[in-house]
């Protein structure tokens, strides 16, 4: 079984990301966070995290070193092991685990350059 369980956010880089949000709050209904994030709640309880549609600046340096002007996030259990995993099939994994209150976050690279975030959030 995959410890992927989801989507955890597709960011992609925008010329202007607060008109595109206005244009998708106008058009869609969708309505941003203070940072600028929609984010998508589960509907059950039992269901980890969130799934969050973001455009970034087009200068945005989060994506690098991909030129990729956008970033899967996948939503995952057992972060650690799962990464041991990877690292012995050969995929290019970030040097460390990153911690926050959101969750535990780390990056890969696939085969055509593009970073991919593994998200494992937070069990509540």
């Amino acid at each position: 079984m995959s410890p992927i369980i989801g989507i955890g956010g597709i960011f992609f880089k925008s010329k202007n990301p607060k008109d595109l949000q206005k244009w998708y709050v106008e058009n869609l209904g969708l309505q941003p966070d203070d940072e600028g994030y929609i984010i998508f709640r589960p509907h059950s309880h039992d269901e980890p995290g969130y799934t969050i549609w973001a455009p970034f600046p087009s200068n945005t340096k989060y994506f690098e070193p991909s030129s990729a002007s956008f970033m899967s996030n996948f939503r995952v259990t057992e972060l650690d092991s799962f990464v041991e995993k990877l690292r012995q099939r050969g995929v290019t994994v970030h040097e460390s685990i990153e911690v926050t209150p959101e969750g535990k976050f780390t990056w890969i690279m696939d085969p055509e350059g593009n970073r991919v975030e593994l998200w494992e959030p937070p069990r509540t």
